[in-house]
């Protein structure tokens, strides 16, 4: 059990004796007559009970560098005792004070489960296949890559790594709040925390343990809700000059009201009121019920700076393939620049684009296995993020690239170029050489996503008011796209420090840029941005380390509800520091002109806690309507 979730319970238990004596007390002084004495005693023996707790834990935060102010919570109960006939109000004081703390403590616990039931490391066991067949059931923690596991259906798959057999509905919903099944069959990936719905499939283990996507996930959700806001660093920093500035208030009090009859019970009013319960509440409540909704929804934050960072964005930037475009390349076109030298370009590209994980790569590896060409493996490899690779194969060297690429290594493209016919204006085009000669191009397309032009709309109502693509493709097809999708700004032939150059420009406009791109080849640019979102991130550590934010699937419907739930998480907190100092302000000012009762000073802490943690909540429910649907019109 937490220490919070321990704390809440023990202050619970003091709290519910102290309340007996305090009935106790009131049995005493209306039931029994001249029975004052045992009033008090019971009163007193109340307020002893309940002081425990705040004071030990007043010694433990002062032990652990921390400051609550609870401190205040027992100088306002001792400075009710003075005068006090029966002691009931000191013990009704520190009685609502109390709650106040098992509000304070239960809602820190809550954080902890919520964030550990959302990146939760699946327990059960796995059933491990050794090299004869026999099964063995063993704690995923001892998995080891290679190692092949059967998954029966409706069990929980307990490590990545790649179905060799079998075929099945998985549910994502705990990596990337898809909550459609997906589909896959052997050679596709599945996670640890998924679950698999009707097949049985034998997987052959990649991570296993907190090296998992769910692990990796789990860890940075729980170092995200230990991260801080600007102003809640700053207000660490002053707050051991607030209990003295209290003191000195109610000095002040005490020093224009020498004579009145109730000073003391306003200045007991002022200290029960100034326990900041409620304002030290108001900002994690909002973080925590952020990071759950958003979370739930696939997006991993990695430190809450970023999500309220997210709050001030005004432009968006995408690269263009996998992101705005399903990313999904296919080869529709084979442009040999001599005749019956199709075999040798395809060849050539298969070589030069064995090892690549971008989306080309793969368009090409898939084309030239279509076409029954064997996988061959270059001698050397060299890759230059979106420009090109240059490969070593018997003794040629392959260049595969784009047009830059080719003149960056001295090859004449006027031959690409006069061969250039209206049908590959609108294609991707891989240009190859060999050998310093230009052999021809592979002409690949690729399809708008059918929720791209939904979600720049949706971003357009959030008040986003630039949207730009920023892609190393060839300008005639980036304007394709753009002609398609309402942008204010289509940049092609980008390489990765252009990118960089067209954010910067951005920045120094005066926009607070978001960069959206796949986590793999946009590393430059992703740390450019002021907020960089990788999409599809799950089983992509790169994309998960590159990124401020990280999409687990690729729905663009995401973007803008970050950007509302960013908002609204602002907002809420906002609220609650608001109220929060209303209610400390409010209250001493009440206090100080004999307003404010010291009981019902306790009782609107506890009114302020519960109303803080509820305006929270709120946060939770964001996003419940979003589908695993690309987009709901």
């Amino acid at each position: 059990m937490a220490t919070s979730e321990k704390n809440s319970y023990r202050y619970l238990l003091w709290a519910g004796a102290g309340l007996l004596f305090i009935i106790n007390a009131q049995v005493f002084r209306y039931l029994m007559n001249d029975q004052l004495f045992l009033c008090s005693l019971s009163g007193l023996i109340a307020t002893i009970i309940m002081l425990i707790p705040l004071v030990s834990t007043v010694i433990k935060d002062f032990k652990a560098g921390e400051r609550k102010m609870h401190e205040l919570a027992i100088i306002a109960v001792l400075a009710s005792c003075v005068g006090s006939q029966d002691f009931t109000t000191p013990a009704a004081i520190a009685f609502f004070l109390l709650i106040s703390l098992v509000i304070e403590n239960k809602t820190a616990s809550g954080v902890k489960t919520s964030l550990e039931k959302l990146a939760r490391l699946v327990p059960g066991k796995a059933i491990l296949l050794d090299t004869e067949g026999k099964i063995t059931e063993v704690d995923p923690s001892d998995l080891k890559k290679d190692d092949i596991v059967r998954v029966p259906p409706g069990e929980n798959i307990l490590a990545d790594g790649e179905i060799i057999k079998g075929k099945s509905s998985i549910n994502e919903a705990n990596i990337s709040g898809e909550s459609l099944p997906i589909d896959k069959q052997e050679g596709d990936s599945v996670f640890a925390g998924t679950v698999n719905i009707n097949g049985l499939l034998e997987v052959r283990v990649s991570r296993a343990g907190k090296d998992t996507t769910i692990g990796k996930v789990r860890e940075l959700i729980l170092n995200a809700e230990k991260t801080k806001l600007p102003f809640v660093r700053m207000i660490d920093d002053y707050v051991r000059y607030y209990v003295p500035i209290v003191l000195t208030a109610t000095a002040l009090i005490l020093y224009f009201n020498p004579t009145a009859s109730d000073t003391l019970m306003r200045v007991t009013a002022a200290l029960v009121i100034a326990c900041p319960v409620a304002l030290i509440l108001a900002t994690p409540t909002a973080i925590v019920a952020s990071l759950s909704a958003a979370a739930r929804s696939g997006i991993l934050i990695k430190d809450v700076n970023h999500i309220e960072s997210m709050a001030r964005a005004d432009a968006f930037m995408f690269d263009k393939t996998g992101t705005l475009t399903s990313g999904t390349l296919s080869v529709e076109l084979v442009s040999p620049l001599q005749e019956d030298n199709e075999i040798t370009l395809i060849k050539a590209a298969a070589i030069a684009e064995s090892s690549s994980s971008h989306p080309v790569a793969r368009a090409v590896r898939t084309f030239a296995e279509d076409a029954g060409f064997e996988d061959v493996q270059p001698d050397d490899l060299h890759e230059e993020p979106g420009r090109g690779v240059r490969a070593q194969w018997d003794n040629h060297t392959i260049l595969a690239g784009n047009l830059k690429w080719m003149e960056d290594n001295g090859i004449n493209t006027e031959y690409f170029e006069s061969a250039m016919n209206e049908i590959a204006l609108s294609m991707s085009l891989l240009y190859i050489a060999i050998d310093g000669i230009p052999v021809g191009w592979l002409g690949l397309s690729d399809s708008i996503r059918p929720d791209s032009a939904d979600t720049l709309n949706d971003l357009k109502d959030c008040g986003i008011r630039y949207l730009g693509i920023v892609s190393g493709d060839r300008q005639s097809v980036v304007d394709a796209v753009g002609a398609k999708l309402t942008l204010n700004g289509r940049n092609g032939a980008c390489s990765p420090e252009d990118k960089v150059k067209h954010l910067r420009a951005l920045k120094d406009k005066g926009y607070h840029v978001v960069f959206v791109g796949d986590g793999v080849n946009d590393g430059p640019a992703l740390a450019t941005a002021d907020i960089g979102i990788a999409m599809g991130a799950a089983g992509s550590d790169i994309a998960v380390e590159s990124a401020s934010i990280a999409l687990m699937h690729n729905n663009l419907n995401r973007l803008p509800f970050l950007t509302q739930l960013s908002r609204a998480m602002r907002s809420v907190v906002l609220q609650n520091l608001i109220l929060g100092i209303f209610i400390i302000l409010g209250g001493m000012i009440l206090a100080a002109m004999g307003m404010l009762q010291p009981v019902i000073a306790a009782a609107f802490q506890v009114i302020g806690s519960l109303a803080v943690v509820m305006n929270s909540a709120r946060l939770v429910r964001q996003g419940e309507n979003l589908s695993g649907e690309s987009h709901e019109s």
